[in-house]
Formats: structure tokens, sequence, C-alpha cells
């Protein structure tokens, strides 16, 4: 049985496990590894080996860091086939699409290689008699970050790229049900030349969360997850005088007009409700006919499209999904098909049970379409990430827009059509955080910023870009005036506040 260590710096002592937990390879059903979970003493050693490096590192300067970050990514360039392979492995996508969550998370770090620039403060000459203003951004110290299993190359990057290239250390708590990723970009970050300690990778569950949360010297924690935990890590992070940006769940919808081109849209739909098993946040899992010619040419194109899905394992070049990532998830996906049809949904495609020949005890969902699904169901109003996609019809295009709006999750949304004014009213009234027009998963790119709303982002400020920079920085303002020794010392100005009039 292979053991998952953590990454610290050399030196730091990991001590024994006293717990582990299971790494399943989802294709087959089998335990590949137990990974070790860490306690509050392991997490107290990496911190004091962040206290120690990041110092230096924040005076280092701004073009060396981004030196640093060049390097990193063409050695995760020159490694991707086999990230993408340990990846799949663990998690159960395909091996093209974790090929993507590689690549996106690479387009982090390619913004993070521009920091020099990213960083440049504000400057004012003469704002008021004699005096300058300007502004300059500071690293906070050392960053967490907290990070979950559907994207275990993607969203690591996401944080520590940005962090560390503004200056800070970085503690690493990935998914223990997929941690071998995030070990390997942490080798691969000290091969790039950065310093030992600058990133360390600590595994483990809730124990390790709240040591993070409450440990004294971690000044920011970035998270990704479920809801419930994204509002208790905000709440209790927050408490702790932390900064927290907490990402939650979601329910992205879907909404195709009556002009709506609906070869497309099948299509984008199939890769959006059912690529990476359902399991992405920004999935497509409700799609929102309107009218109800609409719903019915929707439905007569998407069952013959859902039916000639190929579920494989997750390094079948054929197939277009694999498994999910535990027997639990999968367990849980099925029992929401069973609520939703408890509650009145019609089954159209019934992915419960399925099995691939020669992988029976491997962790398979067949595509599933539920129909007549209304917002008074628990399967709607929940998360289910799984392949799973709901059709919630719309009478008109107000309603459409009210449906997402109204909903606990803002996370995204899309709409496909070819009225220009309906999209751009849509974009301008729904009440979500990311819109897709004609584009079924809406992550904006590097330089732009990754954020949902409601309970799918806890916390004021989003992820990467201008806005990741802002997250692990200070802003400090510096008023400056350089005296020629001719004031007056009995000046009464001086006990007046201050103006620049």
């Amino acid at each position: 049985m292979r053991t998952i260590d953590h990454h610290l710096a050399t030196g730091v002592a990991t001590g024994e496990a006293s717990r582990t937990h299971k790494v399943w390879n989802p294709s087959t059903g089998e335990v590949q590894a137990e990974v070790a979970l860490g306690d509050a003493a392991l997490l107290e050693r990496a911190v004091a080996k962040a206290k120690e490096v990041q110092p230096e590192w924040a005076a280092t300067n701004p073009q060396r860091r981004a030196r640093v970050m060049f390097k990193f990514k063409e050695l995760v360039e020159a490694n991707k086939q086999e990230l993408a392979e340990l990846l799949s492995s663990e998690h159960g996508k395909v091996v093209d699409d974790a090929h993507g969550d590689v690549q996106r998370g690479l387009e982090v770090i390619e913004y993070a290689c521009s920091i020099p620039q990213a960083l440049k403060g504000e400057y004012t000459q003469g704002a008021g008699p004699g005096i300058d203003v300007y502004s300059m951004r500071q690293p906070l110290g050392i960053g967490a970050g907290i990070t979950p299993f559907n994207f275990p190359a993607m969203i690591p990057m996401w944080m520590f790229g940005m962090a560390i290239a503004a200056g800070n250390a970085f503690i690493l708590k990935p998914s223990e049900r997929d941690p071998s990723v995030p070990i390997r970009l942490a080798e691969l970050f000290v091969e790039a030349g950065a310093p030992e300690g600058l990133l360390q990778v600590v595994n483990g569950d809730k124990e390790m969360v709240d040591a993070i949360i409450d440990h004294d010297d971690i000044a920011a924690i970035s998270f990704v997850g479920s809801s419930d935990i994204a509002q208790y890590i905000y709440s209790r992070g927050t408490a702790n005088g932390k900064r927290v940006q907490a990402f939650g769940g979601a329910k992205n919808h879907g909404i195709v007009m009556p002009d709506a081109d609906l070869d497309q849209v099948v299509n984008d739909l199939a890769g959006a409700a059912f690529g990476s098993a359902g399991e992405r946040c920004m999935a497509l899992p409700v799609v929102v006919p309107v009218g109800e010619d609409t719903a019915k040419r929707l439905r007569e194109k998407l069952i013959p499209a859902i039916n000639a899905l190929r579920v494989g394992v997750s390094n079948d070049p054929e197939a277009h999904y694999g498994p999910v990532v535990t027997p639990e998830h999968k367990a849980r996906i099925e029992s929401w098909i069973d609520t939703a049809e408890k509650e009145g949904a019609e089954v159209v495609i019934d992915g419960r049970g399925f099995s691939l020949q020669g992988h029976e005890k491997g962790f398979f969902v067949g595509p599933t379409l539920l129909d007549k699904v209304t917002t008074d169901m628990e399967s709607y109003k929940e998360e289910i990430f799984g392949p799973v996609l709901q059709i919630v019809r719309a009478k008109d295009f107000e309603e459409a827009v009210r449906l997402p709006s109204e909903h606990q999750y803002g996370n995204g949304v899309a709409i496909f059509t070819r009225n220009g004014h309906a999209a751009r009213e849509f974009a301008h009234r729904v009440n979500v955080g990311m819109v897709g027009i004609n584009v079924p998963i809406p992550v904006p790119v590097s330089y732009h910023s990754f954020g949902g709303w409601k309970r799918s982002g806890f916390g004021d400020i989003d992820q990467y870009g201008q806005e990741g920079l802002r997250f692990w920085t200070k802003s400090k303002k510096v008023t400056q005036r350089w005296p020629d020794g001719t004031a007056d010392a009995d000046n009464k100005d001086a006990f007046i506040i201050p103006t620049m009039g």
C-alpha cells in the first residue's frame, strides 16, 4: 500500500501519522494509497518554517520572484502529461479533462509572472503644498489555501500562484481524496528555485482545517468547497481576525431562449452538465427552456445526445467522462435521483445502477436526465454534483431571469440566444456572479477574476487577477513632505485638521 506524505521543507519533521485516509482508484473501486492526516502540531512546524523564509522572499524584488514563476510554468508544462495522468488516477476525470484542469491553473501562473507590473502602486505629486502621496502593496505574511477534490491542480495554482508572487509564504491543505497532484506541484515549485518552506502541503481533514483557521500566524485563508463549510470557515476565520475568501456550492442555470441554436445548445449542455461527471462548481446542471415549444424541441434533441455519451475509465481516450471520486459520492448522487423521483420529477434517462463491463466495482454513474422539475423540490434547491441534468420550464423571459436570481446559489449562469437585447438585459438583471452568453461554463480568464454571489461566495474579494492581488496584499498609503526649514514654529494651523485645498 502506497503512503502519501505531506510536503514540508527539508528538516521539518512530519512525525508518525496517527490517522490516514483512503485514496481510491475510482475506475477500479480499489484503494490505491493512504494519505497521512496531519494535526495542529504538524501545522505549527510548517508555519515556523514559513515564518523563517517569508521575510527574505518578500524582500526579493518582483522581477526575481517572477523568474521563479516563469520557471515553475515551464516545469509544469514539461510534466503536464504526468500530472494529468496522476490527477485522473485519483479523481476519475478523463485524461484530456485533467489536462484542462492543469492548463486553467497555469493561466493564473502566467498572470502571476506579470507581478512586477501588477504590484505597481499609485503616486500623486503635489497633492497639497509641497506634499506628495503614494501607495504600495505589501504581502500579508503567511497565507493558506483549503482546496476541493474536483480541481486538484487548477484551484491550488489559483491560490498559491498569486499569494506567493505577491511575497507571501503559503500553506496548502488539499483534499484528502486526491492529494498527489498538489504535492507534485509543490515539488516542482522547489525545483523552479523557490526557497524550501515557501510552499508547503499539509494533508488533513477537519482537524487540520480548524488548526489553520485558529493559527495566529496565518493571515489569510482561501477556500473552495461546499457552502456550509465555506460559511463555517468564513465565520470562524474572520472572527479570528483573518482575511477570508470562501467559495461554496452552485446550481448553475442555462437559459434557452426560443431563438437559440438548439444543436449548439445540446452540444454545450452535454459537455457542461456531464463533463467531469458533473463534479464541477461551474457545471450546468439545470436547463431552463423558455416556453413549452422550446422545452419540447430541446428535450427531443437532448435524449439521443445524452444516450450517445460514452462513460469509461479515466484513461479511456474515447470516454466523455469517467467515474465519480468515491463510493460515498456515488451513493449520494443516486440518492438525489431517488429524491427527485419521489418529489415528482420525471426520470427520462436513469443513470442509477450503471455498471461498466470489466470495471464493475468502479464508481460510475450513468448520465441522467430529469424533466418536470419544479422550484419547490429539494433536488432543485440543493447541489447534486454529479452527471444529472434537470429541466425546469419557464413560461417567459421574466421567469427565466427570476429562477437563477432567487436561487440560494449565485455562482454562474448562462443564456443561449441570438437576441442581443435579451442577452444584454439578462446579463444586467440576473442576480448571479458570473454570466455566460452562449458560453456554457463562463469561468473568467486569468486577468479577470472568479467569484460567485449569495451562498456561492463568502467574502468581498474574488480569486486571481487584480482581485486576487488585492486579497493577498495590504495597501499602505504614504503622505510625505520635505520641509525647507522656514516654517513658523507658532503656526496655529498645525492644530487644525489638515486639508489639501
